[in-house]
């Protein structure tokens, strides 16, 4: 089983998204059980509150099953379990390496080769999640 972690800032937008999209992909292509899918925060200002509503919005709208969720925070005993931990912007790469003692086995890398804009600041999910599905994408195709 491959074990995917996606991170964000908060865990309400980019990374609950990631999840809902990585999880939709993977059982449309009939592989979902060889996953675990998971997604954190680098922060802790959002712990324990569901996806942000604009990015339930926009996964409703492109047919796209919403994962149940609360916020969390990353953990070292996440980085321990998960094998990848697929994170947004350069940002988060900082906070999950700092939060892990500087990424020891290599297991945190970007989702995408650039930076996937915060929607909570741009207020645009629509490319958001555009963006979000290529890297999903990508991502699948490069697991399996």
């Amino acid at each position: 089983m491959t074990k995917v972690l996606f991170v964000c800032h908060g865990n309400i937008c980019r990374s609950t998204m990631a999840q809902s999209i990585f999880t939709h992909l993977a059982k449309e292509r009939g592989v979902l059980d060889v996953f675990e899918i998971d997604s954190a925060a680098t922060s802790r200002e959002e712990i324990g509150n569901p996806m942000y509503p604009p990015a339930v919005l926009i996964l409703t709208r492109h047919g796209v099953p919403v994962v149940r969720h609360r916020a969390r925070q990353m953990d070292m005993d996440d980085y321990r379990h998960f094998d990848h931990i697929l994170v947004m912007d350069s940002e988060n790469y900082h906070n999950a390496r700092r939060m892990t003692g500087s990424d020891p086995d290599g297991k945190i890398s970007y989702l995408l080769d650039r930076t996937i804009a915060d929607p909570w600041y741009t207020d645009d999910f629509e490319t958001a999640y555009q963006v979000i599905l290529e890297g999903c994408e990508l991502l699948l195709d490069d697991l399996t």
